[in-house]
């Protein structure tokens, strides 16, 4: 019997970029945005607060944009602060290269199992789902899900006893299964 474990983002992550006014390193997203139009031209940024003095700082989002050009659906959810706009944001490649950030998804995340039965097996099959695109250990995902130390999940990906068709070491953010052998 297969068992399903889906990954879900429980909040943002914390943004990782320096502080002008503290040099922390954090800042925490809220979803709020602001958006500033000089006669044809739009920007708009997604705010950030330092997490050690509460400065806040301006993600880009749009930069000197013809107003025609950006979509009203767009504009409306930055208008109305839209937290879901704000997550595909930071999890979109172009707006983090643009702004020179990185993202901290530790404790922004949590392991959905399902109530998964059947774990007394001798051979146990997983599918894991990303509900987003979360970079998780794959070995932390399977210490979690089946109550085991890391460095245990690691002896029985040496000892051949936990096998996948994807490497197991290193981050992933895509589905994958594995198998484990008891």
């Amino acid at each position: 019997m297969l068992n399903t474990w889906v990954v879900v983002p429980t909040c943002l992550p914390i943004v990782l970029r320096r502080c002008h006014a503290c040099a922390s390193g954090r800042f925490r997203a809220n979803g709020k945005f602001r958006v500033n139009a000089n006669h044809k031209l739009i920007d708009a940024w997604l705010l950030a607060l330092c997490t050690a003095c509460g400065e806040t700082t301006k993600l880009t989002v749009l930069e000197r944009r013809n107003v025609r050009s950006v979509r009203p659906d767009l504009l409306d959810r930055l208008h109305d602060n839209d937290l879901g706009l704000a997550a595909e944001l930071l999890r979109d490649p172009v707006v983090r290269r643009r702004n020179r950030i990185a993202l901290d998804w530790d404790d922004a995340w949590r392991l959905d199992t399902g109530g998964s039965t059947h774990m007394d097996r001798e051979v146990i099959d997983v599918s894991v789902h990303f509900a987003a695109r979360i970079p998780v250990r794959p070995a932390r995902l399977i210490a979690e899900g089946f109550g085991l130390s890391r460095a245990e999940v690691e002896r029985l990906i040496a000892e051949g006893n936990l096998v996948s068709a994807v490497r197991l070491s290193g981050k992933l953010t895509g589905d994958f299964g594995f198998t484990l052998k008891r």
